[in-house]
């Protein structure tokens, strides 16, 4: 009698986790505003309104002046990027935009896409929306929504953007293209209010899509981007037709993450590691722990007090740069630290890379945007969303040299409908700017593959 109690208490507790785990829950989110003061009564603003990124004179004298007048200090001897930015190679780059980067040029490339802002929620979000040109007769576009991450902008995807508005290849997927900017980021109006989350953004951007006229669409993103689409297909499930990512760090490790990092070594096959995946996680207090602290000492300062060095960028193209031209030296490939220049010019150019720093510049968004950090981590790493699993079609892009790799495992961990997942040749962190040819190929390869399935299943 005992044993079939017991035998009936196992069976029915594996009966509840099974039931449990295939719940679907959503994410819930109340409206907010974000702009001054208390919401204005009246009608919502929803007119869209055309935007052009402008500069004169005065904004270029006065940063001329302040790079005229920055206070260099030298490096350490032999330090390379081990101690940050490089002083000897900084001022290589400051002489360069100084004397040859033209800034008017680059507000012509910025412009070569249309541009728009519409008010949500008491903010002005700016946001690039690229429609096809010539869309051959019978064919549709598919809506696709990117989002970028810290420190980089919509300008991540600018190379992207015609590989997928204007595909070469016949075959190949239409897309219309929406790049907003996350609010508190380059054009986009900051939130005036504390509390404005990924949660929030993706409150935002499901409005604006809405807005837009789109009813259902895919997404990507990669840093932010990832947790702002992540968080979009949590709170609407069913608008989200596919979710691509490039970065997907497990947000809280299950008993299967877990067996993996401790017995994944001696039986790889067991938890579908390959050699990659054995030398990226191995040994586990080096890659984990040493890496992590070398590389998110800005994450601490941004995720607690942001305004205090927030202001000293501000003031400081120069050091702005040097913050924000940092990252994309050692995100790209950590071993870049070891090189005089940082290994910058490598994967991007100067000018592509001073054009990000200064839509961070002339917008003087680099404090809200270090805000984001302290609006998500203030509110503890336990939130619903980092709990609920997401049952949209996702692709993963795995890049060899991303900040963090996640197996496929642990990705499945998190998106219960994987359905691909791509180990790229090359590549790190700021995927779609190093490599817009291999991310938009996975994109479209991704999309293709939906498009499939739920053709077959009609």
């Amino acid at each position: 009698m005992f044993t079939e109690i017991l035998l009936a208490l196992v069976v029915g507790g594996v009966v509840y986790f099974l039931v449990q785990r295939s719940k679907r829950h959503q994410l819930k989110s109340e409206d907010g505003w974000w702009g001054e003061g208390t919401p204005m009564a009246g009608e919502e603003d929803l007119s869209i309104r055309p935007y052009t990124v402008q500069t004169d004179d005065e904004e270029l004298e006065d940063l001329y002046r302040r790079i005229d007048q920055t206070r260099p200090f030298p490096s350490l001897e032999d330090s390379q990027f081990n101690y940050g930015f490089n002083s000897h190679y900084l001022q290589k780059v400051v002489t360069y935009w100084r004397r040859d980067f033209d800034w008017r040029r680059q507000v012509e490339k910025l412009n070569k896409f249309p541009h728009y802002k519409t008010n949500i929620e008491g903010i002005d979000v700016h946001y690039v929306h690229v429609r096809p040109k010539n869309l051959p007769e019978g064919v549709t576009a598919v809506p696709l929504l990117m989002v970028h991450g810290w420190p980089g902008s919509f300008y991540e995807f600018y190379r992207m953007i015609p590989l997928l508005t204007q595909p070469s290849n016949p075959d190949d997927i239409v897309f219309e293209v929406v790049c907003p900017s996350i609010p508190g980021y380059g054009f986009s109006e900051a939130p005036h209010k504390k509390g404005f989350d990924s949660v929030c953004a993706a409150r935002v951007f499901h409005k604006l899509m809405k807005r837009l006229g789109f009813q259902q669409f895919y997404a990507h993103g990669g840093d932010w981007g990832w947790i702002v689409t992540t968080n979009m297909a949590q709170l609407e499930p069913k608008i989200i037709k596919g979710l691509h990512l490039n970065f997907a760090p497990p947000s809280k490790p299950g008993l299967p993450v877990v067996l993996s990092i401790m017995l994944g070594r001696s039986f790889p096959k067991l938890f579908g590691f390959n050699e990659h995946d054995i030398q990226r996680i191995y040994p586990v207090v080096q890659n984990l722990v040493v890496e992590s602290v070398k590389e998110s000492g800005y994450m601490h300062i941004q995720a607690t007090k942001p305004d205090t060095v927030g202001r000293a960028l501000n003031d400081s193209p120069v050091g702005l740069a040097a913050y924000i031209l940092e990252k994309f030296s050692t995100w790209t490939d950590h071993d870049f630290r070891n090189l005089d220049d940082g290994g910058l010019t490598r994967k991007f150019s100067l000018d592509d890379l001073l054009t990000n720093v200064m839509i961070y510049w002339t917008s003087g968004c680099i404090i809200s945007s270090m805000r984001f950090y302290k609006e998500n981590f203030s509110k503890g790493l336990d939130q619903p969303h980092s709990k609920m699993p997401v049952h949209v079609p996702t692709g993963y892009a795995c890049f060899p040299n991303e900040l963090m790799h996640t197996p496929k495992l642990w990705v499945q961990q998190k998106y219960r409908e994987l359905k691909t997942f791509t180990p790229m040749a090359r590549g790190g962190h700021f995927a779609a700017m190093e490599e817009p040819e291999l991310m938009a190929q996975d994109i479209q390869n991704f999309t293709k593959m939906i498009l499939r399935s739920q053709l077959d299943t009609m």
